[in-house]
């Protein structure tokens, strides 16, 4: 059986039919533009045709242009990647990741979640991506679960070691760690909700999983990154007077 959709409105503006982006753009009527990076303007490897020619058009209607992103870095190493892929990171205002969110809260610790923490934490990282840095962070990483008093994830394919390093760590292997965590009940930061990401013309599981992973066992997860709360992103949005177009890889609002 076929499902039937039925809309009704007298509004006949409220459905518009657009030639694209750079149709959008000539319209001036966006002052503000909240951009997705992966998925959106580039595949992880290239920009995606069009998306390069696409930002210089929004640049010249003086509308200011940010990037948004689940991306576990910081900000200034996703402008950085912006950058090496021949985006002209000038016409950006700034960026927003959830990885520099999540590196915020736990310097600043003015979050009451955040500021019962402790400071000794497995960490979940990357290794063919590059581990990330916890500098400046006065966290102490550890291998022993029961050493442990916080979970953080920024990756899914190594265990971050006492000595700043990263050892490759198996999928199956980080959530056998998981279920040790969610024994002793200690809470998670996931730097990436995302449950999987685009790199060229595959799909790379993240941090996400792991976290949704983390909740099935019990475990308690402080989700960084949109669509929570806590992102910029929301705060500018839901109190701004301003026209803002958002985009990004569930479409364009």
């Amino acid at each position: 059986m076929m499902a039937k959709c039925y809309f009704q409105s007298t509004d006949t503006t409220l459905l518009k039919s657009l030639d694209g982006l750079r149709h959008l753009a000539e319209t001036r009527r966006f002052k503000a533009w909240f951009l997705d990076q992966f998925g959106v303007l580039h595949d992880g490897k290239q920009p995606y045709p069009g998306s390069i020619p696409t930002l210089e058009k929004i640049a010249t209607t003086g509308a200011k242009m940010v990037i948004i992103s689940n991306s576990s870095r910081r900000a200034s190493t996703t402008v950085e990647k912006m950058k090496s892929l021949g985006f002209d990171t000038s016409l950006f205002a700034g960026a927003i990741t959830s990885g520099e969110l999540t590196h915020q809260y736990l310097q600043r610790r003015d979050d009451a979640w955040f500021a019962a923490l402790g400071r000794s934490c497995i960490h979940m990282t990357w290794s063919d991506r590059g581990a990330i840095s916890l500098e400046g962070l006065g966290l102490q990483v550890v291998e022993n679960v029961e050493e442990a008093e916080f979970i953080l994830a920024h990756g899914t394919e190594a265990l971050g070691l006492p000595s700043g390093e990263a050892r490759p760590t198996s999928l199956e292997d980080l959530e056998k760690i998981l279920v040790l965590c969610a024994a002793k009940k200690i809470p998670m930061i996931v730097a990436n909700p995302d449950y999987v990401t685009v790199e060229a013309r595959a799909l790379r599981v993240m941090p996400g999983t792991l976290a949704s992973k983390y909740e099935k066992l019990g475990g308690e997860v402080r989700w960084m990154g949109k669509p929570d709360k806590l992102t910029l992103l929301l705060h500018l949005s839901n109190n701004s007077s301003d026209n803002i177009y958002i985009g990004d890889e569930h479409g364009w609002r």
